[in-house]
C-alpha cells in the first residue's frame, strides 16, 4: 500500500506578501513617472516663456529647503507655519462638525423647522466666507478670527449634506422601524443616523476643503503671526515667486493628505464603502 503523500502547510499570508510588495512597487513607479512628466512639462514652460516670474522646479525645490531649514524673515520654518495653519483649520473644522451635523439631522427629520428658518439660513450660506473678514477683524481678536472664518466656510457643506442624507433616508428607515416594532427614537438613532453617516462624511470632506482654502486666504488678509497664508503674502510682496510656489505646493499636498485621511476613515468605518476613490 502506498503511503499518503506528506504536504507541508504554507501560511496563506506568505503568498500575499509578494503580491502586496509588487503592487506597492508598481504604484510607486507609476507615481514617480507621473511626477517626472509633470516636472518635465513645468521645465519646458520655463524654457519657452523664460520669465523671472515663472520659477524652475530647481528654484522651487531650493526655496522649499531654505524655508524648511532656515525659516522665513520672522524666523518661522515652513513646518511651523504649516502646523499653525493646520491647527487653525482643525479647530474651526471641529466646531463646524459639532454644529453642522446635529442641525443637519434636525432639519432632515423635521422639514418644518428648516422651512421656518430657511429665509434666515440660506442668505447667510451664500455669503462668501472671505466677505466676513472685515467684520471679523473688528469684532474678534487673535485666533478666534481664523476659527470663525473656517467655521463659517465649513459648516454649511456639512449641514446641507447631512440634512439631504437624513431627509432621503428618514421615510424608508421609519417604515423599516415600524415593521421591526421600533419607536421613532429608536428608528432615528439605530437606523436613520447610521444610514446617513456616509453622507455626513461626504459633507465633512467638502467642509474641510472649504475650511482649508479659507484659512490660507484669511491669513493672507487678516495678518497675524506664522501660517502658510502669511508666507505667501510676505514673499509675494518681495516678488520671490519660487518661495510662493513652494508654499502653494505644500498647501496642496496637505489638503490632499487630509482628504485621504477622511477617505481611509470612511472605508474603515463603513466596509461597504471600500470602493470609494474620491
Amino acid at each position: 500500500m502506498a503511503l499518503p503523500t506528506r504536504f507541508e502547510s504554507v501560511p496563506i499570508g506568505l503568498s500575499r506578501k509578494p503580491k502586496f510588495a509588487l503592487a506597492m512597487l508598481s504604484a510607486t513607479g507609476l507615481f514617480a513617472a507621473k511626477l517626472s512628466v509633470l516636472i518635465l512639462f513645468w521645465q519646458g514652460i520655463v524654457l519657452v516663456v523664460h520669465s523671472v516670474f515663472i520659477p524652475s522646479p530647481v528654484q522651487v525645490w531650493n526655496a522649499f529647503w531654505r524655508l524648511t531649514l532656515q525659516g522665513d524673515m520672522q524666523g518661522y520654518t515652513l513646518f511651523q507655519a504649516a502646523w499653525v495653519s493646520l491647527l487653525r483649520v482643525l479647530r474651526g473644522f471641529g466646531l463646524a462638525l459639532l454644529a453642522g451635523i446635529p442641525i443637519g439631522v434636525i432639519f432632515g427629520l423635521w422639514n418644518k423647522v428648516y422651512t421656518w428658518v430657511k429665509p434666515l439660513v440660506e442668505p447667510v450660506r451664500f455669503i462668501p466666507p472671505l466677505a466676513w473678514v472685515p467684520l471679523v477683524i473688528i469684532l474678534l481678536k487673535g485666533e478666534n478670527r481664523y476659527t470663525f472664518i473656517i467655521w463659517i466656510g465649513a459648516v454649511f457643506p456639512i449641514l446641507i449634506t447631512t440634512m439631504s442624507g437624513v431627509n432621503a433616508l428618514e421615510k424608508n428607515c421609519w417604515e423599516v422601524g415600524q415593521v421591526l416594532g421600533a419607536s421613532r427614537w429608536q428608528a432615528v438613532t439605530k437606523l436613520v443616523i447610521p444610514a446617513a453617516a456616509p453622507h455626513m462624511f461626504a459633507g465633512a470632506r467638502l467642509g474641510l476643503g472649504v475650511g482649508w482654502a479659507c484659512i490660507v486666504a484669511a491669513e493672507m488678509i487678516g495678518g497675524g503671526v506664522a501660517g502658510l497664508g502669511n508666507l505667501i503674502i510676505n514673499y509675494g510682496q518681495l516678488l520671490q515667486i519660487d518661495a510662493v510656489v513652494a508654499v502653494m505646493i505644500v498647501i496642496g499636498v496637505l489638503g490632499y493628505l487630509l482628504n485621504e485621511i477622511l477617505i481611509l476613515a470612511e472605508k474603515k468605518l463603513f466596509p461597504w464603502r471600500r470602493d470609494i476613490k474620491f
